[in-house]
């Protein structure tokens, strides 16, 4: 893969980024990734793939088995502003089947979906299914959680799977070590999970010459593991640099860990990776994790909390988070949030109506309830966006962190 960088001045004015020249330039023939305006650590971008342009810092919506729960469609996730969807290669594989996800087109007409798609390599299943698996050199083996099945992947079995599926970005092969695991463990994991990354990228380069290839521009992201050992982490993302991938996430947090924790290390590991790249924070998290997280370089994040919480009537606005289920929404006719431009509340559903659906076990509840949450994270990224085209990000996390702070009193 070839790679042009080109690095210009910084733009001065503080308008739009759309309206700016570029900072620096990151080209290949599969993407490119301009670097739009720094301000601290923090970056704005726009990522341009074979799929449409990612605008960052970007929050993927997780669709892990090819929808969101809750009931959204592309239709829905388009309406919310959605710019990425996350699938996960493990469910895919022993559902329904990425060999006949590929006879059908691929993971984008499978789904409808014609943005950008970002498949996880299986790696947290790994992880998750700590009781059930044997890991060595090759690979992992565990047993199916659907049939008890025995399953075996490796490197080159996630790219195969990966390829099959035609996403926009595939992620490297890895483990998550357990943020407590003792050092030689991890000294071991890690040194594993970079010769594994080695493999994935020579499988995913002749994949992508194959004839039938569903995306002959899929990109490639490596993973920084290291669990809380700096040192560790530090070493691994220097060496993982020089490799010249798409992209570069930091992995293995949130799992455990102290929130305290998990921003120590991206101090500290951040500034190892390359800039000029899109950074990605896996599995990451809160309203207030994504604002720390952005003002400490990183520009891709993806989490279930917004629906999953959604689907418990824990919903998002702009001043706290109000537990809709609680019986003094009964009688309450207002939009969940009346500063909310979803569709929901744009549409005027009450909270009274919401909360009767959820209580009624009524599956448009929980579709209403995802939908908001959904757009809430969008809208949070397109505020980031703009607070750093603008260059007052600084003001806008402080006042928006006092917000999300407040309790919904009503």
């Amino acid at each position: 893969m070839s790679e042009e960088f080109t690095e210009k001045e910084p733009a001065r004015d503080a308008g739009s980024a759309v309206k700016m020249q570029p900072i620096s330039v990151t080209k290949t023939e599969d993407y490119q990734y301009e670097l739009l305006r720094v301000e601290g650590r923090t970056k704005r971008a726009r990522v341009t793939t074979v799929h449409g342009v990612i605008e960052t810092p970007v929050f993927m919506n997780v669709a892990t088995a090819g929808a969101i729960k809750g009931g959204l469609s592309s239709r829905d996730l388009n309406e919310i502003t959605t710019q990425v969807m996350l699938c996960n290669t493990y469910h895919l594989h022993v559902r329904t089947g990425d060999a006949i996800i590929k006879e059908l087109g691929g993971l984008h007409r499978f789904t409808l979906w014609d943005k950008p798609i970002l498949t996880d390599s299986g790696g947290f299943q790994v992880f998750s299914l700590a009781e059930l698996r044997h890991i060595k050199e090759e690979g992992v083996t565990f047993h199916s959680h659907v049939d008890g099945a025995k399953i075996f992947m490796g490197p080159e079995e996630s790219m195969r799977i990966q390829a099959n599926l035609g996403s926009t970005i595939a992620m490297a092969f890895d483990e998550c070590p357990p943020a407590l695991a003792e050092r030689s463990y991890v000294e071991k994991s890690v040194a594993r999970t970079e010769r594994w990354l080695q493999r994935c990228q020579k499988a995913m380069a002749e994949m992508k010459r194959e004839e039938t290839a569903v995306n002959p521009n899929q990109l490639l992201f490596g993973i920084n593991q290291g669990a809380i050992y700096h040192d560790i982490r530090i070493e691994n993302a220097k060496r993982i640099s020089d490799w010249n991938l798409d992209g570069y996430a930091v992995g293995g947090l949130a799992v455990g860990e102290s929130h305290e924790e998990m921003y120590s290390v991206l101090d500290d590991v951040v500034p190892y990776l390359p800039q000029n790249k899109p950074t990605y924070l896996m599995g990451v998290g809160t309203p207030q994790n994504i604002l720390e997280g952005v003002e400490r370089g990183i520009d891709f994040f993806d989490c279930v909390y917004p629906s999953r919480n959604g689907r418990h009537g824990n919903l998002y606005t702009n001043h706290g988070t109000l537990h809709i289920r609680n019986a003094k929404y009964q009688k309450d006719m207002r939009p969940i949030d009346p500063d909310c431009g979803c569709p929901v509340c744009k549409q005027g559903y009450s909270r009274a109506y919401v909360r009767h659906l959820l209580k009624a076990d009524e599956t448009l509840g929980l579709r209403f309830c995802v939908m908001h949450n959904l757009y809430f994270y969008n809208h949070l990224m397109t505020e980031i966006r703009s607070a750093l085209d603008e260059g007052r990000f600084t003001e806008y996390k402080r006042a928006k962190l006092e917000a999300l702070a407040e309790n919904c009193a009503d």
